[in-house]
């Protein structure tokens, strides 16, 4: 037993190679970025893309669907090429309270190159020719002009300060829509930047404006002698404004 421990002893050692080991964070750092992408970050631009793709078919679908929301009737585009004034007088069809102010048409129509034949249909359906005439919203008189649009001082029931002021926003939304008559006047009533959100935003009342004014102006265009559009708009209450703008002009008479 002795001699088999010595033996034991007496052997030569074996030596075991040891290789030092280093843990540097740094160099599994840069051989991480030394990578393509990661997976969470080609999930990221993947989810990006969508976003991009899934915005763009938005848009368009919207862009869409305010283009088929829009009026498809006949479009009266004004140029100044193209002069649509008819400076012989108005349409005969105009009710009697509107040919009463026939002259001061012809001679608003000339000074702010407008139709008179436009002008008398504005005027038929706000006021009817009542100067007088106010509206629960606060418009006034002729044109029913709202109060914003009047400078400090300025009568707003004067026929002609009420002419000047509710042309000049007419002719304001035929800058705002590039000569685009039917949108024009509907701005007269709905507000020109309501309307030119689309067909689709405008409340009833532009609705029914837009329906009269453009189906009336369409039969003056035409030279028609009378107008349905026009026996429409009184069957459906224009006759009630009509009564009342007669009495006005009974009273001013009388007056004169």
């Amino acid at each position: 037993m002795v001699n088999q421990q010595r033996a034991w002893l007496d052997e030569e050692p074996i030596v075991i190679a040891v290789r030092e080991v280093s843990y540097d964070p740094l160099e599994d750092t840069a051989q991480s970025l030394k990578q393509p992408y990661s997976i969470w970050r080609r999930r990221r631009l993947l989810l990006a893309f969508l976003m991009l793709v899934l915005s763009i078919g938005c848009i368009f679908v919207g862009v869409q669907l305010i283009s088929s929301a829009l009026p498809t009737r006949t479009v009266y585009i004004v140029t100044e090429n193209q002069s649509i004034i008819n400076a012989d007088g108005i349409a005969p069809f105009f009710s009697p309270e509107v040919q009463y102010w026939e002259e001061d048409i012809l001679r608003w129509a000339e000074e702010y190159d407008l139709d008179p034949n436009l002008i008398a249909t504005i005027m038929q359906i706000e006021s009817c020719g009542d100067p007088m005439a106010g509206s629960p919203a606060g418009a006034q008189g002729l044109f029913q002009v709202m109060p914003f649009h009047f400078a400090q001082g300025e009568v707003m029931q004067d026929p002609d300060t009420n002419a000047k002021r509710g042309m000049l926003y007419l002719l304001e939304g035929l800058t705002y829509f590039e000569g685009n008559l039917p949108y024009a006047v509907a701005g007269y009533n709905g507000g020109h930047g309501t309307v030119a959100r689309g067909y689709h935003m405008w409340a009833d009342e532009t609705r029914r404006y837009y329906y009269w004014a453009m189906g009336i102006y369409q039969d003056a265009l035409t030279g028609q002698s009378t107008s349905d559009r026009l026996n429409e708009w009184l069957a459906n209450g224009g006759s009630i404004l009509c009564s009342q703008a007669a009495q006005t002009q009974r009273s001013l008479n009388t007056n004169s």
